[in-house]
C-alpha cells in the first residue's frame, strides 16, 4: 500500500501540479532515481493515462503505424488539405521540413531528384543553406516540353536552396522506341549517368498515377503509347518513369524498356529513398511502392496513410 501512495502522490505532483522530479524529491524525502521509477510505474500500472487533445497527435500513431507495417525508417503524416489543390503545397512544406532535418544531422554528400508539383513546392519552401560540397542529381529524364517542374527546373531548384553543385541530365525521359534506347544506353555518357545516378546518398521524388491529374500521362508518355493500355497491363502508376502492379512490380509493357533512369535494382542500392505524394489518385502506386519496399521514408497526408494502412 505505501508504495501504491507514493506512486499516486508523485504523479500527482508531476503531472497535475506540474513540479520537476528534483522537486518531488525535495517534497517526497526521496531521490530523484526513485521519482522517475515511481512515475513509470504508473504509466505501467495505468494509473496514469497520457491523451493529446492536439489533432497532430493522431498523424504521429499513424506514423508509427505506417513504419511498422511497411518497415520504413521514417514517414511523415501532415494534415489533409481540405480543398485537394493545396495538396502538392502540404505534402511539400512537410517535406522540406524533413529534408532540412535529414540535410542538418545526416550532412549527406549527393540528392538525387526526379520532377513534379510535390518536388517543386518542397524546393520552394526549405530553408537557405550551405551546402557547397553537395551535388543535386536528376534521377531520371524529363518532359520535352517546358515546365516549371521539369526536371532541370527542380534539380536548379533543390541547387539554388542548398548553395551545392547542380548535376543535370539532358534527356528526354523515354526514347522514342526500344531500339533507339539500346542505342542511347550504349553511350558511355548515359552509362556514367546511370552508376552515378544508383550512387547518391539520398533519393526524393514523388510517384505518379494512371489518370488525367499525371504530367507524364499528358505530356511525357512516347508517341503511341496510351494510358489504357498501361492500365490493361496492371499498372497502377509510375515511380522514376518505370510503372509497376499493385504489388510493385514493373509491368509488361513496352514503356519500361524504353525509360531512362536506373532500374529499380539500382535505385534500391541509394540507402535513404523517399517519396513523397498524396491525394486518391495516388493511393494506389503508394501501397505498390510502399509493399514493394521502394521507399525507406514516405511523406503524405493523413487521410492516404489511413488508406494505406486498412
Amino acid at each position: 500500500m505505501e508504495q501504491q501512495e507514493l506512486m499516486v502522490r508523485a504523479a500527482w505532483f508531476y503531472h497535475v501540479e506540474g513540479l520537476t522530479q528534483a522537486q518531488i524529491g525535495e517534497r517526497m524525502n526521496l531521490t530523484r532515481r526513485r521519482i522517475n521509477e515511481l512515475l513509470a510505474l504508473a504509466l505501467e500500472q495505468g494509473v496514469v493515462r497520457v491523451s493529446f487533445s492536439s489533432p497532430f497527435a493522431e498523424n504521429v500513431e499513424l506514423e508509427a503505424r505506417l513504419c511498422e507495417r511497411f518497415g520504413l525508417q521514417h514517414a511523415i503524416v501532415s494534415p489533409t488539405p481540405g480543398d485537394p489543390v493545396h495538396m502538392h503545397a502540404v505534402i511539400g512544406r512537410a517535406s522540406a521540413a524533413f529534408l532540412d532535418r535529414l540535410i542538418q544531422v545526416r550532412k549527406p554528400r549527393s540528392i538525387g531528384v526526379g520532377w513534379g508539383a510535390t518536388l517543386y513546392e518542397t524546393a520552394r519552401q526549405m530553408n537557405q543553406a550551405q551546402e557547397p560540397d553537395m551535388r543535386i542529381r536528376s534521377l531520371m529524364g524529363g518532359l520535352t516540353r517546358g515546365s516549371e517542374i521539369n526536371t532541370f527546373e527542380i534539380v536548379r531548384s533543390f541547387a539554388k536552396v542548398l548553395n551545392a553543385k547542380c548535376h543535370y541530365f539532358a534527356a528526354p525521359i523515354y526514347a522514342g522506341s526500344e531500339e533507339a534506347h539500346a542505342v542511347v544506353m550504349a553511350q558511355p555518357v548515359f552509362q556514367e549517368f546511370v552508376r552515378d545516378a544508383a550512387n547518391v546518398d539520398v533519393s526524393f521524388l514523388s510517384v505518379g498515377d494512371v489518370t488525367g491529374q499525371s504530367l507524364q500521362v499528358r505530356y511525357g508518355l512516347p508517341a503511341q503509347t496510351k494510358v489504357s493500355e498501361l492500365v490493361a497491363a496492371g499498372a497502377v502508376g509510375d515511380i522514376l518513369g518505370r510503372y509497376l502492379d499493385t504489388e510493385g512490380r514493373s509491368v509488361h509493357h513496352c514503356v519500361n524498356r524504353q525509360v531512362i533512369s536506373p532500374d529499380l535494382e539500382a535505385y534500391c542500392s541509394i540507402p535513404t529513398r523517399i517519396v513523397a505524394s498524396g491525394g486518391p489518385h495516388k493511393h494506389a502506386i503508394l501501397l505498390a511502392v510502399l509493399r514493394a519496399q521502394l521507399a525507406t521514408a514516405v511523406v503524405t497526408d493523413a487521410d492516404s496513410a489511413r488508406v494505406l494502412l486498412m
